[in-house]
């Protein structure tokens, strides 16, 4: 599938590690040419697989060896590359950590890949954006595996909501991301490495250095171009990372080839009771912001050899039974935009919840809440303090502490406020 441009399309500037905004219209898709003119041309296929392996990539091992098997962009000998490569080379215990963060998602995220006819080498662009790590969260509000920013998420219709951030969900996320990088892609007149960079810093600034340079009668290959450092280094990385992992002059350690993880669907407001099953999910599913109370996913993540259990698991919870949920009584001055907002939540999710028909609530009545935990905290921060500090503090994750405050930075200043769920189970 492709993507198509509309005429008069405004130029705009999309960065999502950075600030982003969305495309101002999705154009639509036809099939792929993945012949790529100019210096951005791949190799063939056929002249990366070693001739004595017989083997189609779905036959092998180790996604690792899938991966490699079907790069196809060219070597580069540019000094920024080589220079990554050096990094590399002096750092082996990095590929280690990758491979053991990728292991659960690498799999989806080359079938994704291939599914589309896409350059195998997108599937790498985890391991530059976020390290493989499914809760990363930036100073730019980026967030997740491909580090979308709310901006394009939301173009590309992944929910971002105070109780699920598809961001930080595999499945949401790598839909997102490579329908961003198909628009990229024939936004750029087939040019893979302005289309990678776009997405790093931008289109409208990719566009831009691309006008300056012919204005100039300079070439508008992506390493004549001037862009900011971080974006001159983006695909270099990926370039690196590729070279080595082509020739294989680094240790990538292996991940099965295989299916690792599946989804279950969820329908409305579900309590995994099970806490030390639940915990079991957590790192499948980042995404869930306030677990275990699942609301506003449209699945979780569960290990692929457990998806039966997991089935019914859920089948065995109760969907709107709220017996473990909190009950609030209704004071003076209350009124359900109050109350929704005190706790993060919809005032259509308070009338849902609580069978009311109207806006209208009175005192001394009492409504059930969306929220599990035992106490709310709201925590003043002190100086001294620090996330680690705190989520130690109140026996929860940093990680949480963050998506609970929406915080993309690991400073506190002095005075702050931070909510804080605790639970006493």
């Amino acid at each position: 599938m492709f993507l198509n441009r509309f005429l008069g399309l405004v130029v705009v500037s999309l960065i999502v590690t950075g600030c982003q905004t969305a495309p101002e219209s999705l154009p639509e898709k036809k099939p792929i040419i993945k012949a790529n003119p100019g210096t951005v041309v791949a190799e063939a296929k056929t002249a990366q697989v070693d001739a004595v392996t017989p083997l189609k990539p779905s036959e092998l091992d180790d996604v690792w060896q899938r991966i490699r098997i079907q790069l196809q962009f060219s070597d580069s000998s540019h000094p920024d590359v080589q220079k990554r490569i050096a990094w590399y080379l002096t750092h082996p215990n990095y590929m280690e950590e990758i491979s053991r963060r990728a292991a659960p998602y690498l799999y989806h995220i080359v079938t994704e890949v291939e599914n589309r006819d896409l350059p195998i080498e997108l599937a790498l662009m985890p391991l530059i954006e976020s390290d493989f790590d499914a809760s990363a969260y930036s100073h730019k509000h980026a967030s997740g595996l491909w580090q979308l920013t709310p901006s394009i998420a939301k173009y590309f219709k992944v929910k971002i909501t105070p109780w699920y951030d598809g961001r930080q969900d595999v499945i949401d996320s790598t839909r997102a991301a490579l329908d961003f990088m198909e628009y990229l892609y024939k936004r750029f007149d087939g040019d893979w490495y302005h289309a990678i960079a776009a997405y790093n810093i931008g289109e409208g600034r990719v566009l831009q250095a691309i006008a300056r340079n012919k204005k100039q009668g300079k070439s508008t290959d992506f390493f004549s171009l001037k862009l900011p450092s971080q974006t001159k280094q983006y695909v270099p990385k990926l370039l690196a990372a590729a070279q080595l992992l082509k020739h294989q002059k680094m240790i990538f350690p292996a991940i099965k080839n295989e299916q690792a993880i599946a989804t279950l669907p969820v329908t409305g407001a579900v309590i995994l009771a099970d806490k030390a099953k639940w915990q079991e999910l957590e790192e499948l599913n980042h995404g869930v912001i306030r677990y275990p109370a699942v609301i506003d996913a449209p699945h979780i993540v569960v290990p692929k050899d457990q998806q039966a259990s997991y089935r019914t698991l859920l089948a065995n919870q109760k969907s709107n039974d709220y017996s473990q949920w909190q009950h609030y009584t209704v004071k003076r001055g209350d009124s359900l935009s109050v109350i929704a907002k005190n706790y993060k939540v919809t005032v259509s999710q308070l009338k849902t919840f609580n069978n009311l028909k109207t806006n209208t609530i009175r005192i001394g009545q009492k409504l059930i809440l969306p929220q599990l935990a035992d106490q709310q905290i709201e925590y003043k921060v002190k100086s001294g303090d620090s996330l680690w500090k705190i989520a130690k503090q109140y026996k929860v994750s940093i990680t949480k502490l963050k998506q609970w405050n929406n915080l993309s930075r690991d400073s506190l200043r002095v005075g702050e406020k931070l909510t804080v769920f605790i639970s006493n189970s």
